[in-house]
């Protein structure tokens, strides 16, 4: 192989897009800080830190599956507009209990290497008959970041290092 095709090849492979999940944000929410014992001074502290860790670890073509409460329900359609467009990537909503205003799945069943994956906000809306791997956010900080006994991934993004978890970090996680 000469030295043009594997320079195409190195560029093609950079440029797959990475699949990334997070949930609970709850931009505009001041008093997620105290409840979940955020490390932010303020709202406008959080919000900004949010949106700028997410642009750093998202690109312009990844994907990211977004599980519920992105921003406090008392923002209006236009804030929350403006807040989808302010972060990378192509984003795919599961609806959480404070989202208004974004167009959102209830759950999503993601196949990825083999593995599936039941993507949703609360585990209380898992199906019985589900056996597989579950992600999911609306938990917080409660509990575990992987719990591999009862088939659970939590990317609630204080579990996350309050940014998005790239989906093949989670695949070896998993298999390790």
């Amino acid at each position: 192989m000469n030295n043009k095709m594997l320079s195409f090849l190195k560029k093609l492979f950079r440029m797959q897009p990475k699949i990334f999940l997070t949930s609970d944000l709850h931009l505009d929410h001041a008093n997620i800080i105290k409840y979940c014992n955020r490390p932010f001074r303020n709202v406008h502290e959080m919000n900004h830190t949010l949106i700028r860790n997410w642009n750093k670890t998202v690109g312009k073509q990844d994907v990211v599956y977004f599980l519920g409460d992105l921003i406090f329900s008392r923002s209006n359609r236009q804030r929350v507009q403006n807040v989808i467009k302010s972060l990378n990537g192509k984003k795919i909503f599961i609806r959480g209990n404070h989202d208004k205003f974004i167009k959102s799945y209830h759950h999503f069943v993601l196949k990825y290497k083999g593995q599936y994956f039941y993507l949703v906000h609360n585990t209380s809306d898992i199906p019985k008959s589900w056996k597989s791997w579950v992600i999911f956010g609306h938990t917080h900080h409660k509990g575990k970041f992987i719990d591999k006994e009862n088939k659970r991934i939590n990317v609630s993004t204080e579990l996350t290092g309050y940014k998005p978890v790239n989906l093949k970090n989670i695949i070896r996680l998993i298999e390790n």
